[in-house]
């Protein structure tokens, strides 16, 4: 069965690398750790693709789900970089992204905190990446 899956750990577009992002068991999440005490943003490069041999049919909807799903968001990749990205992007709660197969397409995930919450250990909220996958064969 193909699966789409997300990479985190600086991924490049087009190419297969970047480190999997655990699915189910949570020994590999994306992890963003924020200071509440200054209602700080943090943004980081991620990327979604498919097995080798299969892609989306149509298009890969990215959101988030989870109790504090809110605190975070998603933008299109034009080439930032973790700093112009918090600044540049169009910061969204769901992401649609097209002709999504076999190497990456990176998009970006960015996190914020609150100074009125307490600190906390998150994992409530998961990255869901959702679409119709394929054989290309």
């Amino acid at each position: 069965m193909a699966h789409i899956h997300l990479y985190m750990n600086n991924p490049t577009a087009g190419s297969t690398d970047g480190t999997e992002i655990s699915s189910n068991d949570n020994t590999l999440p994306l992890t963003l750790i924020l200071d509440a005490s200054t209602a700080e943003n943090k943004a980081v490069k991620v990327a979604v693709r498919c097995d080798t041999g299969y892609e989306v049919e149509g298009d890969t909807t990215i959101y988030f789900e989870g109790t504090n799903a809110a605190k975070w968001q998603v933008a299109e990749d034009d080439d930032f970089t973790s700093s112009t990205a918090l600044t540049n992007a169009l910061w969204t709660s769901t992401l649609t992204i097209s002709n999504v197969a076999a190497t990456n397409k990176v998009f970006w995930v960015k996190a914020s905190s609150a100074t009125t919450e307490n600190p906390q250990n998150d994992r409530t909220v998961k990255l869901v990446a959702e679409g119709f996958v394929v054989s290309t064969e």
